[in-house]
C-alpha cells in the first residue's frame, strides 16, 4: 500500500508500525484524511506481521485540531467511513497506542479514544470535545467511549462544558493511561511497544478481544451519535453559533485554535441578539 499523503508509515522495527499524522497548518481532519485513514486500516489489516501500531503527530502544538465540519458536510458519507475506521481500529488484532503531544480535540480526541492505549506529554497535551459550544454534539465516538473510561459524571463534564482539559486532569480521570514528562514520553512508549512486539500476535489479539467484550461500543451505538451531527447543524443554536467562528482564526494557527475552550464562552447565548433590550 502506498503511504497516504497525510500519514507517514515507519515499518523499521519488526512487528511495529509508527504512523505520523501531518496535515498543516494545524492537523485538522478533513474528508480526505478519513479516506486515507480507511486505506491505512486496509493496509494494516493486510500485514500479518504487525503486532503494534503507534500514532503520533508531526506538529508540536496539535496532535489533531478537530474536524473541518464545513468540508465534512459537503461529503456526509465520510461519517460512515469514520465509524467504520474506528471500529476496525478498536477490534483489530493489532494493539494501537496514541503518543500524544499538543491539542487533541473533537474527532482527534475521538480517534485517540478508539486506540487501545493513550500516553500523553504532561507539558503539551490538551484534550477536549468543544462541539456543544458550537451547537453540535460529539458524533464520532466520544459519547460512547468517555462514559466507559471516565464514568457518567466526568463524561458529562467533558462534553457539556466543551472546555479544554490538561494532561494531568486527563490522567486523573482515566481519559489517558498515564502522562509523562515530555522528555520521557518517547522512551517510555518505545520500551512498551518493543515489549509488546516480543509477544505472540495471536495471544495479544485474543486478550484484546476478550477485554473488548466489556469495553468497546457497538456499531449501532456509534451510529446513533453519528446520525445526529448534520441534523443539528440546521438547528437555531448551531446556526447562531457557527458564524461566530469566522474571522477569529478558526482552522489557522491562532490563539483561538490554541485555546479553543477558553474562547467558547465569549460566543454568549445563542439567542443574545434576540433578547437584548432595545432602546425606546
Amino acid at each position: 500500500m502506498p503511504d497516504p499523503s497525510q500519514f507517514n508509515i515507519d515499518r523499521t522495527y519488526p512487528g511495529l508500525w509508527t504512523i505520523t499524522f501531518s496535515n498543516p497548518p494545524i492537523n485538522m481532519f478533513v474528508p480526505t484524511t478519513i479516506v486515507e485513514l480507511g486505506a491505512l486500516m486496509t493496509g494494516l489489516e493486510a500485514d500479518p506481521s504487525v503486532k503494534v501500531v503507534v500514532f503520533q503527530s508531526a506538529h508540536a502544538d496539535f496532535f489533531v485540531a478537530h474536524l473541518d465540519v464545513a468540508k465534512a458536510a459537503e461529503h456526509p458519507e465520510v461519517l460512515g467511513l469514520w465509524r467504520d475506521c474506528v471500529l476496525r481500529l478498536s477490534s483489530s488484532p493489532v494493539v494501537s497506542i496514541a503518543k500524544i503531544r499538543g491539542r487533541t480535540r473533537g474527532i482527534g480526541n475521538e480517534f485517540v479514544l478508539a486506540c487501545d492505549m493513550r500516553f500523553a506529554s504532561r507539558q503539551s497535551a490538551l484534550f477536549g470535545n468543544p462541539e456543544v459550544g458550537v451547537g453540535l454534539i460529539p458524533g464520532g465516538g466520544a459519547l460512547e467511549w468517555l462514559p466507559r473510561l471516565v464514568g457518567r459524571s466526568r463524561a458529562l463534564e467533558i462534553v457539556l462544558s466543551a472546555d479544554d482539559f490538561d494532561a494531568d486532569i486527563a490522567e486523573r480521570y482515566g481519559w489517558v493511561n498515564r502522562t509523562l514528562d515530555d522528555k520521557d514520553l518517547d522512551s517510555f512508549v518505545d520500551t512498551l511497544v518493543r515489549r509488546l512486539a516480543s509477544f505472540g500476535r495471536e495471544t495479544l489479539a485474543a486478550a484484546k478481544a476478550q477485554v473488548n467484550r466489556f469495553a468497546m461500543p457497538t456499531a449501532a451505538e456509534l451510529q446513533s451519535s453519528n446520525d445526529m451531527i448534520f441534523p443539528l447543524l440546521a438547528l437555531p443554536d448551531a446556526q447562531a453559533r457557527r458564524p461566530k467562528l469566522r474571522g477569529i482564526g478558526y482552522g489557522t494557527p491562532s490563539d483561538f485554535e490554541l485555546n479553543f475552550g477558553r474562547h467558547l464562552p465569549s460566543f454568549g447565548r445563542a439567542d443574545d441578539d434576540d433578547t437584548k433590550a432595545q432602546p425606546a
